[in-house]
């Protein structure tokens, strides 16, 4: 099974995060075929070895890709379109897993370098905790002097032939907010018998997203108060996303919505509930070398855009945390549409650049 076959296999049966049971199996059976030795990790994960001809094997590079997709019903009329129900590679998690595979399967043949390359198929990427964290916990790397976890991502804003590296902080960190508010509801018209949650929760919005900055974003998606006309419900509730760039940052952020449900209290007599879902850590790829892989990229023919910070939110922060890391964006061209769409649809010629891309980064850390 080459690259696209196996992309195009995984495109057809999607799995979501953390039930990623015949993805794993696919990728086992492929690996396999191959001859290269891996073990399961993560639950519906696979972390495939390769020892290389020569060298100390402790030096190690870990090459990075993650296997779940979304619940969107796809609408691309395409002969491998998803058979499953509901469920779509939406974000081009597919592509990723292939190319690795593409990749291990080369220099499984070749082993023409230095160390122990490994080869991680994470599940559980669009979902808290993250595969990412999972993976972590299992200390998979002990014993082991890593010189890099490398792992790539589609992006249709690169057109094929492009790779995009921003150098530091890359990604954001992202959290999940909730809030309660709870109160003695009842007749809108008696106001002095009832607590005004409504109100209450408006208030508390105002004040949360006045907490943006041009290093943060806090924003509430949903509202639900399930009252009338003329009902004050007893309990609203409200949920939204929070971004930030800096560990600081994110902990002053923490403090504030928990000094406004406080205030917000205190102001209407509710109760004010704030549940944070810690989330992902930020991105922040190592700068040697994401300018290391700029001159890689640049001796293979593939051009390099440098690209700034961006609020989006991806679990590989959790390797960046431990490791000297490095995440890109692959351009798969404009025609592909927008991730996270049903009619996403990726151009399979941009798999070959990456495969490419990925080779000689490997390559490039585990022999220098």
């Amino acid at each position: 099974m080459n690259s696209i076959e196996l992309r195009r296999e995984l495109h057809r049966h999607p799995e979501l995060s953390f039930e990623e049971y015949r993805t794993q199996q696919t990728i086992v059976e492929a690996l396999e075929a191959e001859g290269i030795p891996y073990r399961t990790i993560a639950g519906t994960g696979v972390l495939a070895i390769i020892e290389g001809a020569r060298g100390n094997h402790r030096r190690a590079v870990v090459l990075r890709a993650d296997i779940d997709a979304l619940p969107i019903t796809e609408l691309n009329d395409v002969e491998y379109r998803s058979e499953s129900e509901g469920v779509m590679h939406a974000c081009g998690h597919d592509m990723h897993t292939a190319m690795l595979f593409g990749v291990l399967s080369e220099l499984n043949r070749e082993r023409d370098f230095e160390g122990t390359l490994f080869g991680l198929f994470q599940p559980g990427e669009e979902l808290n905790p993250g595969g990412a964290s999972l993976v972590i916990k299992e200390e998979p790397f002990a014993g082991y002097d890593v010189a890099a976890v490398i792992g790539q991502h589609v992006d249709a804003r690169l057109e094929v032939g492009e790779v995009g590296i921003c150098p530091g902080e890359f990604m954001a960190s992202n959290d999940e907010l909730r809030f309660y508010v709870t109160g003695r509801g009842g007749h809108a018209a008696r106001r002095g018998d009832i607590d005004d949650t409504v109100t209450a929760m408006c208030d508390l919005v105002v004040r949360t997203t006045a907490l943006n900055t041009p290093d943060a974003v806090v924003s509430v998606g949903r509202v639900v108060a399930e009252g009338a006309t003329n009902v004050i419900p007893d309990r609203v509730t409200a949920e939204g996303t929070m971004r930030t760039f800096d560990a600081t940052e994110r902990e002053r952020i923490y403090s504030h919505l928990r000094s406004n449900a406080k205030s917000v209290e205190e102001k209407y007599g509710v109760e004010v509930v704030v549940d944070i879902n810690r989330g992902y850590p930020s991105v922040v790829n190592d700068v040697m070398l994401a300018y290391e892989a700029m001159i890689v990229a640049t001796d293979e023919g593939i051009v390099v855009r440098e690209l700034q910070r961006i609020p989006m939110a991806e679990d590989f922060g959790y390797y960046t945390e431990c490791f000297p890391s490095l995440f890109y964006r692959l351009g798969v061209g404009d025609k592909a549409g927008g991730s996270h769409t049903a009619t996403f649809l990726p151009d399979e010629a941009a798999m070959a650049v990456g495969e490419r891309m990925m080779r000689r980064m490997a390559l490039h850390m585990l022999n220098k």
